[in-house]
């Protein structure tokens, strides 16, 4: 498990490209998922282009700082989490 917000970077800076679902918590006992393909990261966040069957929107972004303090995990085709 990633300790820091420049490991998670680094780890998700060799995804770019890949198929990725974000399972964010919304509340007490609500669970939002998105899926879609990780297409930048940039020094504080990194950017998700959502797969436009699913969702309204075209991209969304979180920080690494989300994924440090868990309120969202990342889950890539080929890996079971990170996070």
């Amino acid at each position: 498990m990633p300790i820091t917000l420049a490991s998670i970077k680094h780890q998700l800076d060799t995804k770019i490209g890949e198929k990725i679902e974000v399972v964010a918590q919304a509340g007490r006992k609500k669970v939002i998922r998105r899926n879609g393909v990780l297409r930048e990261t940039f020094p504080a966040i990194f950017v998700v282009e959502l797969d436009q069957k699913e969702n309204a929107f075209e991209r969304v972004s979180y920080s690494y700082a989300d994924l440090l303090t868990k309120s969202i995990e990342v889950k890539f085709e080929d890996e079971a989490q990170v996070s």
